[in-house]
C-alpha cells in the first residue's frame, strides 16, 4: 500500500508541475506552450525601446499563448550583444553593422574572439547615415581638411564615417580634423560654427537634426550610386535608399544615402518554433504595430532579409522560406 501511495503522489506531483507551466520555456530547450523571451533594446527615450515595446504589446495580446515578450532598457547595440552572449536576454535589437563586427571579430571587435552565440532574426527599418554640413559644403569629397564630428569615439557611427570617407579617398585620421561628439553636441557645434559637418546614424527624422533645422540652414550630403555600390560590395550590411525631401526644413530635395539596419537577433538556443511564431506574429499583425509606431510602417518581407551578413536563426529561415524570400 505504501508503495502504491508513493507512486500515486509522484504522479500527482508531475501533473501539478505540468499544469504550473512545465511546458513553458525561457529560451533554451524544447519549445511547447508559452515561451518567455526577454528583449534587450536601448534607452527609454530612444526608438529601439519604443519600437520594441510596441512589438511586445501587440504580440503578447495576439499570440501570448505562444510567445511572451518583455523588453529591457539597455545601452543599445554593443551592450545588447553582451547581454545575449552572457545568457542575460534571448532577443535584442541592434545595428546590423555592429552585429556583423561582433560575429566576425572585426572593426569595433578587432582583436576579440568572434561572438557566435546569436543569429539574425530580421531587419526592421533603416538607420540612415545622415551627413549634415554647413551650406558651403555640397559633397562628401569637400570634407577633406574640414572639421567633422564622427560620433562618439569607437562608436558604430565612427566606423560608418571611416568607411564612407575612405570610399571617397579621405583618411579619417589624416585628412579631416576629427571631432568625437554626440548627435546633440554635433548640432550645437554646427550652429556655433566650431565644426563644418557631422555624421549622424539614425532613423529619420532624427530629433537632434530636426531641432537644428529650426534655427540653422544646412545641407545633407548625398552618396552617389557608384560610391554606394562600392561600399555595399565591401560591407554587406549597408543598404541604399534616400532621405525624402522635406524631412528637414532646409533640405527640399530627396538625398540618396546609405543605411544600416535596425536588426533583431536571437540567442541560438531559443527554440525554432518560438522564433518562427515571433516573426510570423509580427507580419500577421503589422497593421496593429504600424498604428502604434511609425517604424512599423517600414516593415516588409523584403526589408526583413536585407543587410544581413551573418547566419539567420532556423526559425526565421523557416518563415522567410515559406514566404519565398529565401
Amino acid at each position: 500500500m505504501k508503495k502504491i501511495l508513493a507512486l500515486t503522489l509522484a504522479a500527482l506531483m508531475a501533473l501539478s508541475l505540468c499544469a504550473c507551466g512545465g511546458g513553458s520555456s525561457s529560451g533554451g530547450g524544447e519549445s511547447g506552450g508559452t515561451v518567455s523571451l526577454k528583449m534587450a533594446t536601448g534607452g527609454t527615450s530612444g526608438t529601439y525601446y519604443g519600437f520594441s515595446g510596441v512589438l511586445a504589446q501587440v504580440l503578447n495580446e495576439k499570440i501570448g499563448d505562444q510567445v511572451n515578450i518583455t523588453v529591457e532598457s539597455t545601452g543599445a547595440s554593443a551592450a545588447n550583444i553582451d547581454l545575449i552572449d552572457t545568457n542575460g536576454d534571448q532577443l535584442a535589437i541592434v545595428q546590423n553593422d555592429v552585429m556583423y563586427y561582433a560575429a566576425t571579430g572585426t572593426d569595433m571587435y578587432d582583436g576579440k574572439e568572434p561572438i557566435k552565440s546569436y543569429s539574425a532574426v530580421m531587419s526592421c527599418y533603416p538607420e540612415y547615415v545622415q551627413i549634415v554640413a554647413n551650406t558651403s559644403i555640397t559633397s562628401i569629397d569637400q570634407l577633406k581638411g574640414k572639421k567633422v564630428s564622427v560620433g562618439d569615439a569607437g562608436s558604430g557611427v565612427e566606423f560608418n564615417a571611416r568607411q564612407i570617407l575612405a570610399a571617397y579617398d579621405i583618411d579619417i585620421d589624416k585628412d579631416i580634423v576629427k571631432n568625437n561628439q554626440s548627435f546633440a553636441d554635433s548640432a550645437d557645434s554646427l550652429k556655433n560654427g566650431t565644426i563644418d559637418a557631422a555624421f549622424v546614424v539614425a532613423g529619420y527624422p532624427t530629433t537632434a537634426i530636426s531641432e537644428l533645422a529650426s534655427t540653422y540652414n544646412f545641407n545633407l550630403l548625398p552618396i552617389d550610386e557608384e560610391h554606394a555600390n562600392a561600399l555595399m560590395d565591401q560591407y554587406g550590411f549597408y543598404t541604399y535608399g534616400e532621405i525624402p525631401g522635406g524631412t528637414y526644413g532646409p533640405v527640399a530635395d530627396s538625398v540618396p544615402a546609405v543605411a544600416v539596419m535596425a536588426t533583431i537577433i536571437a540567442r541560438n538556443d531559443v527554440p525554432e518554433d518560438a522564433i518562427y511564431n515571433f516573426v510570423k506574429g509580427i507580419f500577421d499583425n503589422q497593421a496593429d504595430i504600424a498604428a502604434a509606431h511609425d517604424k512599423g510602417k517600414e516593415l516588409s518581407i523584403e526589408t526583413a532579409v536585407s543587410g544581413i551578413d551573418i547566419d539567420f536563426h532556423p526559425g526565421a529561415v523557416k518563415y522567410f522560406t515559406e514566404q519565398g524570400a529565401m
